[in-house]
């Protein structure tokens, strides 16, 4: 997950005219008042997933609305390294532990989020003062330790999260790529989460492929770079937190070139906000206005999940089930109170885009 979309980059990627004239019919989808919308599980051929934390198990009104909709539960954030590594290279999965146990109780597989972030662990990681050489040798401990202890238990893990640079023009400096290097850091994430778990499908995963088209052109050649250096790379994670306003077809330009490479593919953190540019620039549209892009965009990413061939696809999750469950609406988040960027309204009905996600899985 990221914090804030930045300034996009319009140029389209433009797909065939059928595609487009598909993309666009959802614009018209509608709330339905009134009753519940039918169990999104019950309509999709591959796994439906949301996320979870801790907090949330302990709301019925939550737990029910996850058990009717989704096969698949991702943690939101006890799996971060801001919540499990703690001073002096210590440990605490018990967060993790509660997630992983009651996604098992309840029938629901689970999927890791996530174990090198370029935003986390530079406080015990400090490349700065840390020998080179216990960097390493805890590095490979930390995900040894933290995949091993569910091994067989999860079906894929999020191993290196968002290591391409803001606007698609390379890849990120951090801790990570000064202390093992830019490529090297990630070939060796890989390669000890699949000696921990040689079962677990592992994910290279990253925001905005699809509304920048120069990130996802600069993600999908690192991936292949990647695999050349032997990393066991087995997924491709496209988060899909997407802009309502890129032109129609460039998703699908997107998933077409990921499909190519012949990897399972996670659309992994899908939400879909209204507020133009987190709120901070004036926005005129009408309400009639943004619900149609958002149903049309969506309309579109889930069209293109569905051409894929079914061994690529992995799940298609959102980043929160109901609309109070974004970290868009939360205080501790973006704090926009008004945000409606999920499929399901607060009290579980459908918003206008799951139509579009409805008509998508259904052809």
């Amino acid at each position: 997950m990221r914090a804030d979309p930045p300034g996009l980059n319009r140029r389209a990627l433009l797909a065939a005219p059928i595609a487009l004239a598909a993309c666009e019919r959802f614009a018209s989808a509608r709330t339905p008042a009134g009753p519940l919308a039918p169990p999104l599980k019950s309509l999709a051929p591959f796994p439906i997933g949301a996320t979870g934390m801790t907090w949330q198990l302990d709301q019925p009104a939550w737990v029910e609305q996850i058990l009717r909709h989704c096969s698949q539960l991702t943690p939101e954030w006890e799996q971060k390294m801001e919540r499990t590594l703690g001073p002096g290279f210590s440990y605490d999965f018990e967060p993790a532990d509660r997630i992983v146990a009651f996604a098992r109780d309840n029938g629901l597989r689970v999927h890791g989020h996530t174990l090198i972030w370029y935003s986390q662990g530079a406080e015990v990681f400090d490349d700065a003062t840390v020998p080179r050489a216990r960097f390493a040798a805890e590095y490979d401990r930390y995900i040894s330790t933290f995949v091993g202890r569910y091994r067989g238990r999860m079906a894929g893990w999020d191993v290196v999260n968002e290591p391409v640079a803001e606007d698609g023009d390379g890849l990120r400096e951090c801790h990570w790529s000064r202390a093992l290097g830019m490529d090297g850091y990630m070939v060796r994430a890989f390669e000890q989460a699949k000696a921990a778990d040689p079962d677990a499908v592992l994910f290279l995963n990253e925001y905005n492929l699809e509304n920048i088209p120069r990130k996802g052109a600069t993600f999908l050649r690192l991936v292949e770079r990647l695999l050349k250096l032997g990393a066991p790379i087995g997924g491709i994670g496209t988060q899909s937190h997407l802009d309502i306003e890129i032109p129609a077809g460039q998703i699908t330009a997107f998933m077409r070139d990921a499909a190519s490479l012949g990897l399972p593919i996670h659309v992994s953190e899908l939400d879909f906000p209204m507020q133009r540019d987190g709120g901070r620039m004036p926005d005129l549209r009408s309400m009639a206005e943004k619900r149609a892009q958002q149903v049309a965009r969506v309309g579109e990413l889930a069209e293109a999940f569905m051409a894929l061939p079914e061994t690529q696809r992995y799940a298609f999750t959102t980043w929160g089930l109901r609309d109070p469950d974004s970290w868009l609406v939360r205080a501790e988040g973006k704090n926009h109170p008004d945000e409606s960027a999920l499929l399901l309204d607060a009290a579980g009905r459908p918003n206008p885009a799951y139509q579009a996600v409805a008509a998508a899985f259904a052809r």
